[in-house]
């Protein structure tokens, strides 16, 4: 209420991993930290629901969870707080089989600029009373107000899971097999795909020898036969699309380590170029016209002077380049700006969006108006004048100031 009275802006912050700017100050204000509001405050076995603070991240509370035989779904970037996630409406590798945040937030506390304190639903798994605010929040980005509290839905580890991995000669035909999965019906929890750049970063960084080659990554969970079942057809899919050394893993420790492959998938970039940093692409399309914007993006990134990887969240049409550069060269900053807004426009071309899950902060703005229209904007940028009259909840973000109503 202070801040409000004094028209002081306030910027949140969680975890900070975000990448797209949402935790900068571009006019000053106060910064509140998050992170010390960690509390796991109740856990509901019966219901599978679990209502936390937002400074728990997620890894703590999936070790939490653990004992109890229940997971939390949503796997971002190690260090990714619940309150952040919320606010970035993030999903991650399995979102193709428990949908992102918006699908596995029950309801949340709020507290509005005006110091009002919003809970926007019950425990119920399903309301139909009112106006959806939850999910008017999920993916505001901090700019309606700070999050408090959260109730989280759960989902029961899974009794049996099967990792596999597979090859291909084209990147085209990985992404093919990716959409035939998913065209056929089979349940996978996991399907990600690594360039062949990638794939060589990782052995540079792990001293691993693996097929530099265009790679899937699959997981199935389920019953031992059934999640059997489900590996040998994509292992089929795979074969009739010139996939090669289809490989699974049932063992728990051969699991993890193909895992820890795909998560570590930056920081082996790193390795390739210690002294670079990395602008990291997040577009997304639908997941017919995944092969093509892939395809597409990979002949421009592959004549590109920079070192660029792909890894994608394939079965849900999201792909990230990692374009790495030395920042104290000019040149090579507008290289990278230059591929990341050529695959931003494809993506749009395709009825795609900019952003699958990193959120818009301050580096996505100038392509909302091109994918959502000016309607859109002026609509939130109303939602926003309601409820922050005084633009203090993390201005500058997420609408473009050229926006007006």
């Amino acid at each position: 209420m202070t801040c409000n009275k004094y028209e002081v802006p306030i910027v949140p912050y969680g975890g900070a991993t975000s990448i797209e700017g949402h935790t900068l100050a571009p006019h000053g204000g106060v910064c509140i930290d998050m992170s010390s509001m960690k509390e796991i405050k109740s856990l509901h076995l019966e219901d599978m629901d679990v209502v936390v603070e937002p400074g728990v991240g997620w890894i703590e509370l999936n070790e939490y969870l653990k004992p109890h035989g229940l997971f939390f779904p949503l796997d971002p970037g190690p260090g990714a707080t619940i309150g952040g996630m919320c606010a970035t409406r993030c999903s991650g590798s399995l979102a193709v089989r428990y949908g992102t945040m918006r699908d596995n937030v029950i309801n949340l506390k709020a507290v509005l600029p005006n110091g009002d304190v919003v809970k926007t639903g019950s425990r119920a798994r399903k309301s139909a009373a009112g106006y959806d605010l939850a999910r008017l929040i999920i993916g505001s980005e901090g700019t309606l107000g700070v999050i408090t509290e959260v109730t989280l839905r759960l989902q029961k580890l899974p009794s049996h899971s099967v990792v596999a991995m597979c090859n291909f000669q084209t990147i085209k035909d990985a992404a093919d097999v990716a959409i035939a999965t998913m065209l056929s019906g089979i349940q996978v929890s996991r399907v990600e795909l690594l360039d062949e750049v990638q794939i060589r970063a990782i052995n540079l960084a792990n001293g691993k020898s693996l097929p530099e080659v265009p790679t899937l990554m699959f997981e199935f969970i389920g019953t031992e036969a059934y999640a059997l079942e489900q590996t040998l057809l994509v292992q089929k899919i795979a074969a009739e699309h010139h996939g090669s050394d289809f490989v699974f893993v049932e063992e728990p420790n051969a699991k993890q380590e193909l895992w820890k492959i795909r998560k570590e998938a930056l920081w082996a970039g790193f390795a390739m170029k210690p002294d670079h940093e990395a602008m990291i692409t997040d577009v997304c399309v639908p997941l017919s016209r995944l092969a093509e914007c892939i395809s597409v993006s990979k002949r421009l990134l592959d004549a590109s002077p920079l070192t660029c990887m792909v890894i994608a969240h394939a079965a849900d049409g999201n792909f990230h380049t990692i374009i790495l550069f030395d920042p104290s060269q000019e040149d090579q900053r507008r290289e990278a700006e230059r591929l990341n807004h050529f695959m931003v426009h494809t993506a749009l071309s395709m009825e795609g969006t900019c952003t699958g899950e990193h959120g818009v902060g301050t580096g996505k703005m100038k392509y909302l108006e091109k994918e959502l229209g000016i309607e859109s904007l002026r609509t939130m940028k109303r939602i926003k004048a309601a409820l922050d009259p005084n633009n203090i909840m993390n201005p500058g973000k997420l609408i473009p100031p050229h926006v007006c109503i």
